[in-house]
């Protein structure tokens, strides 16, 4: 087998995705033949190298390893990841059997419910979250009645991670449209095509309107799924070739 570079062998293996493995690297939480590698670049061949992960070997992890692909209703008040130093309730207790054998795709934030997929598939992590393969859907509630000038504003994008400087970065174009509101509030659709963290939050907190509630309802295709908060099932084969197909097609 070729060599190929550390990231993907640990993300092929189910460990992390290739974001998170990078950042295992650079930690110096990785071996290959008991030698620390902190390099980006660095590649290895799995069939002849020992790789190791916080001093596991992933090896035997890559050999026949199904693949697996999860759709999960995440409830309010857990975390996106696969540890905490705090002990919180973590997306990866609520699937049962695959606990140890997948993550979180992306991620959606401790106090944000609504569909979340975790898969120990590299690939298919990296295809989803490139959001322009797969947007997101949320439906957000605001304190207020934002007008349509800013409504407006946020669907051209807007600079939200500090001042506006020549090295700042906008937010992508996005739809918003209406579904309800009242004196006191208002509910949006909005869809995105990129994933920043707590974007919408600080898109809206942008324009004085911060968010009260927030729930991503639809990944690409899948969309009205009746899953109960804590609840997931597996994507089956044709979803997921769906996926890959249509990713093909950009």
């Amino acid at each position: 087998m070729a060599e190929e570079r550390l990231q993907k062998i640990i993300a092929a293996a189910g460990v992390a995705s290739r974001r998170k493995a990078e950042e295992l690297i650079v930690a110096g939480e990785v071996t290959v033949n008991g030698r620390l590698v902190k390099e980006l670049g660095a590649k290895a061949d799995p069939e002849r190298d020992h790789v190791k992960v916080r001093g596991r070997l992933i090896n035997p992890r890559l050999k026949h390893q199904e693949k697996i692909y999860i759709l999960l209703n995440k409830p309010l008040g857990v975390l996106t990841s696969r540890s905490d130093p705090k002990n919180r309730p973590l997306v990866i207790d609520l699937v049962g059997p695959y606990r140890d054998r997948v993550h979180p795709v992306g991620r959606l934030d401790f106090n944000t419910e609504g569909l979340l997929l975790l898969t120990n598939d590299g690939d298919f992590t990296n295809l989803i979250t490139g959001a322009k393969r797969a947007p997101k859907v949320y439906e957000v509630k605001v304190k207020g009645k934002p007008s349509q000038y800013q409504i407006a504003m946020l669907e051209r994008g807007v600079t939200v991670d500090g001042k506006r400087t020549a090295d700042s970065k906008r937010t992508a174009p996005a739809v918003i449209r209406l579904i309800e509101e009242s004196v006191t509030n208002a509910w949006y659709r909005v869809t995105l095509h990129e994933g920043r963290n707590q974007q919408i939050r600080k898109m809206f907190d942008h324009i004085g309107h911060s968010v009260i509630k927030l729930r991503r309802v639809a990944i690409g295709f899948l969309k009205k799924e009746r899953l109960k908060p804590g609840e997931f099932r597996l994507l089956s084969e044709a979803e997921v070739k769906r996926f890959f197909k249509a990713s093909s097609k950009r």
